[in-house]
């Protein structure tokens, strides 16, 4: 069974924006699956519709969580691409497990 991992800790900011400070953006998520001894990561970036997170309530930058801005990030690109890309790390594991091709070097 694959376990996803979200990370979107890092993030653009506006240092002012309608009267707040450091006022998150853009995401760079990572996201890896890990399943038994294969994982792989997808990485992306999301722009986020600024007025819209929260429904419009201001979360001051030193109280967001990952998990806050996971939320947000996985929102803004919908439950479609969140699929895909959660499918495209289940394919590329299954491919590491069972292998289509292997690169061997041939001896002298």
């Amino acid at each position: 069974m694959i376990t996803y991992s979200w990370n979107c800790k890092t993030v653009d900011v506006h240092p002012q924006e309608e009267g707040q400070t450091d006022v998150v953006y853009n995401v760079h998520w990572i996201v890896t699956g890990v399943d038994g001894d294969y994982s792989t990561t997808n990485i992306g970036t999301q722009t986020l519709l600024v007025p819209l997170i929260e429904g419009g309530t201001f979360i001051p930058f030193e109280d967001l969580t990952n998990e806050i801005v996971v939320g947000w990030t996985k929102e803004a690109i919908g439950q479609d691409e969140v699929d895909q890309i959660e499918t495209s790390i289940a394919s590329q594991i299954e491919d590491q497990k069972n292998p289509v091709s292997v690169t061997m070097t041939i001896g002298e």
